[in-house]
């Protein structure tokens, strides 16, 4: 994932947990803000990952982490522009494979509504 598309500063996170809605399921929970004016020079979505240590230990924690990365890497055109997205992955996370997180994402993703209208998903081309 390109810099100018991750949350990286505490500041961010905090906003976007005390101000966002969420969506979950068992897998993960997801906060969406919109972006406050002039915080970030891009209008793309800007997504931050946060993975618990009752998820499992570094190795595992940071495999997570990469699986969302990649899964969201390919989303970043088609979410909505000017929101900040917090994903947290939660103790099931640890034991997926790549396909299941994307699904498992992509469900999220949908119920919190961060899909831009009529965008084609790209593995499947159906619409959002």
């Amino acid at each position: 994932m390109q810099k100018e598309y991750r949350l990286r500063r505490r500041n961010d996170f905090r906003r976007v947990f005390r101000f966002g809605t969420s969506a979950a399921n068992r897998q993960f929970v997801v906060y969406i803000s919109p972006r406050q004016a002039g915080a970030g020079s891009l209008s793309g979505p800007r997504i931050g990952i946060s993975v618990s240590k009752k998820v499992g230990n570094a190795v595992v924690r940071n495999r997570v982490k990469r699986l969302v990365k990649e899964v969201t890497r390919h989303w970043i055109p088609d979410l909505k522009e000017g929101t900040d997205v917090v994903i947290i992955a939660r103790n099931p996370a640890a034991t997926m494979d790549f396909y299941q997180v994307e699904s498992s994402l992509r469900h999220v993703f949908r119920r919190a509504k961060l899909f831009r209208k009529n965008t084609r998903d790209c593995r499947r081309g159906e619409i959002v």
